[in-house]
């Protein structure tokens, strides 16, 4: 079972019309949701306005892969709380930061530069998300590319290191090219994810709810490919738990 904990501001939906309409539970609801239709999956949720902003240390401690979304309250993430996760996954959490989390405090920690600089402008444009690493199990059944309607368009540069594998890049008709889906190892393995303004239904979208599954099998820690058991006279038996990961 993967363990999965889907963490945003909870501040939006709450103050904009727009957004409430949208995401009338949260952005986070609608993620949890697209999640939780994976029998392997146990989801939970968590927002910045509860105590400790949901993530106490027995949460993280529970916790196997922790998503991130995040926009205009990056500066109201306690500190406290940010060193916690990035101890959890610095110890082997997966942690998927996505839209504008690129600037959130978890992700500029754990990715080490300014990742909150790129280009920005909010258009109401639509985007074409390139698949540029075909065999990587986070673009499992998505084809060469797939493309948003409605999208705030991001570009390049972008403060970030080299990923150590790059999976996306988004075009956008502007003539923007961003690195969108960005895959670190930080102890934990770290997936940045562009698609997802608040103000559109992205994670209603059947490929982008696909990125998200396979982000969470992709990011969850790798357990042992085989526990043993001992047999008759014995012999060690081994039984094949999950494959292991590359």
């Amino acid at each position: 079972m993967i363990r999965v904990t889907v963490w945003n501001e909870f501040r939006h939906e709450l103050s904009k019309e727009a957004v409430a309409k949208i995401y009338p539970h949260g952005i986070h609801s609608a993620i949890a949701e697209c999640l939780g239709t994976q029998a392997d999956f146990s989801v939970r949720t968590a927002t910045l306005d509860e105590p400790e902003h949901g993530l106490t240390q027995q949460v993280l401690d529970e916790t196997d892969v922790l998503f991130w979304w995040g926009h205009a309250n990056h500066k109201d993430v306690d500190d406290e709380i940010v060193a916690r996760v990035c101890a959890r996954v610095n110890q082997g959490m997966g942690f998927v930061a996505l839209h504008s989390a690129h600037a959130s405090k978890p992700f500029q920690r754990l990715i080490g530069t300014r990742t909150g600089m790129l280009r920005w402008r909010e258009d109401d444009d639509w985007e074409r998300v390139w698949v540029v690493s075909p065999n990587h199990p986070i673009v499992e059944g998505i084809g060469d590319y797939f493309e948003i309607p409605l999208d705030e368009s991001y570009g390049e540069p972008f403060g970030i290191p080299d990923p150590d594998e790059l999976v996306f890049i988004t075009w956008q008709p502007g003539g923007e090219v961003f690195r969108s889906g960005c895959c670190f190892r930080r102890g934990g393995k770290i997936f940045y994810f562009q698609p997802g303004h608040e103000t559109y239904p992205i994670f209603y979208q059947e490929q982008v709810q696909k990125v998200l599954i396979n982000a969470a099998r992709w990011a969850a820690p790798a357990y042992p490919a085989r526990k043993y058991t001992i047999g008759n006279a014995g012999r060690l038996n081994a039984v094949v738990t999950r494959e292991e990961e590359s």
